[in-house]
């Protein structure tokens, strides 16, 4: 059974940073693209950023690029997601995903492919 457990979120202060964690139980991360999702309250899930199984191509929305990094250590079978200079509208909960065959734009934007997904971990960015 394919289980993915997020960690990391919590409060923050505009400008300040968080990692989150993306942990795979159940299968190895290996073979699998992962990507980071985000919800808002009263708003639709997005994709955030995306990064492949193998050549290490990797997507983010333009909300994001520049701030977000994604990163996977298959070593840990983790994935990571480095959010720097948050915004206030960076508040959302945040799920991690997989995907067996996909493209990492086919997986962020299309939502193509998903496997499994996290129950999400919770980021506010107040002051």
């Amino acid at each position: 059974q394919l289980q993915l457990v997020e960690s990391g979120g919590g409060l923050v202060q505009p400008g300040g940073s968080l990692r989150l964690s993306c942990a795979a139980s159940g299968f190895t991360l290996d073979y699998y693209a992962i990507g980071w999702f985000r919800q808002a309250p009263g708003k639709e899930r997005e994709g955030v950023s995306c990064i492949s199984s193998n050549d290490g191509s990797t997507y983010y929305s333009d909300s994001v690029k520049g701030r977000f990094t994604i990163s996977r250590d298959n070593a840990k079978n983790t994935v990571y997601l480095q959010m720097n200079s948050l915004k206030p509208e960076d508040t959302a909960v945040y799920y991690c995903a997989a995907a067996g065959y996909t493209t990492v734009q086919a997986m962020c934007v299309l939502y193509y492919g998903l496997d499994a997904w996290g129950k999400g971990t919770l980021v506010t960015v107040s002051s």
